[in-house]
């Protein structure tokens, strides 16, 4: 398929550019069958059923982007990617033409970074001392491009989703950032399970498809975890043929990845995904998804067009403009229902 079959046209002024109150965002609802609905996140307590399993990413943002100057007074800008050893990060630097390997990078509090070497997009930093306790004193949290402002104090706060615990993260778990703690209590008493497993959202998140093919992108690798509670909450939610219900296209593919690795079954453990999911691919873990609105000829938009059809979910996205839905990481949400059979599939207890 061509990138370009995923394209739309989206007005400047349907990207939210401020977060809404958790829990009051609007939500257009794709069922398997039948026209396009029109409620609220805080509905979900009566359009899930009984029985489904909700999964969320706990992952936990970190403030990744940082400031300094070059050696000539420039003004630099770091994006902390991956870590790679103690005092080595994987980043993203601009300007680029002042990151030449040796160049050194000061950030404030006497700290500095010495840039190594360039592999492609990426550069490899040696800090002067390990970053991370530091983070929260000298970054700032990693608004997407498409939020034309600087972060706030209630990014930090409002960029995060209310269960976040295992920091990792350059960018937030999305769909996530919609729940409130009374929103998830309000769905355990309607009867649905919750379980937790952790993707670190890396850059690939907003990385644009420039291939013409979307067969010649490349996903960057994303490291994910799923412990033996989420293992066994999948198993017994397919015993009693519940629905998966993913919360965020990050879950869906740490779940698929998992079963791809393990034969059909999604097991305990943990590993690193390249996952690219596009038309034509073989469901065999998640039913439903709720998710944002995302980026025209985008990976993610790509995903959402595998599971419940590219047409359907085009014309649900000019729907959703029509009627002022906004749009992107701090915008509405949709929920979904996959399109096709279900695959009942039970994981077993055996160890990976």
């Amino acid at each position: 398929m061509l990138t370009s079959d995923f394209d739309y046209d989206l007005p400047a002024s349907s990207i939210a550019q401020q977060p809404a109150p958790r829990g009051e965002s609007r939500l257009l609802v794709l069922d398997r069958e039948g026209p396009e609905r029109h409620a609220r996140v805080s509905d979900l307590p009566r359009l899930l059923r009984p029985g489904d399993l909700l999964v969320l990413n706990d992952t936990r943002v970190i403030p990744a982007r940082l400031f300094g100057r070059s050696a000539g007074g420039g003004r630099m800008e770091i994006l902390l990617v991956e870590r790679m050893g103690e005092s080595e990060w994987e980043a993203l630097v601009k300007p680029g033409k002042r990151a030449k390997p040796g160049a050194r990078i000061e950030l404030d509090g006497g700290l500095s970074a010495e840039v190594l070497d360039k592999r492609e997009d990426r550069y490899r930093l040696r800090f002067s001392e390990p970053i991370e306790p530091h983070l929260e004193r000298l970054g700032h949290i990693p608004l997407p491009p498409y939020i034309h402002r600087p972060d706030t104090a209630e990014d930090r706060e409002r960029y995060q989703t209310v269960y976040a615990r295992s920091p990792g993260a350059v960018a937030a778990p999305t769909a996530g950032l919609h729940f409130t703690e009374g929103l998830l209590r309000e769905i355990e008493g309607a009867g649905v399970a919750i379980a937790r497993v952790t993707l670190h959202v890396g850059i690939g998140t907003f990385k644009p498809v420039s291939a013409e093919r979307i067969e010649e992108h490349r996903m960057d690798r994303e490291r994910y975890e799923i412990g033996e509670e989420a293992a066994a909450a999948i198993r017994q939610a397919r015993e009693r043929s519940g629905r998966i219900v993913a919360i965020g296209t990050t879950v869906v593919r740490t779940l698929e990845s998992a079963a791809l690795a393990g034969g059909g079954e999604v097991r305990a453990g943990s590993g690193s995904t390249e996952i690219f999911i596009t038309p034509g691919f073989r469901w065999q873990v998640v039913d439903a998804l709720l998710t944002n609105f995302h980026l025209p000829r985008s990976t993610l938009l790509m995903l959402v067009s595998a599971f419940a059809g590219r047409e359907r979910v085009l014309a649900a996205y000019e729907e959703a403009i029509r009627e002022g839905y906004r749009f992107y990481s701090y915008g509405d949400a949709m929920l979904l229902e996959r399109r096709g059979p279900r695959t009942i599939r039970l994981a077993s207890t055996a160890a990976p």
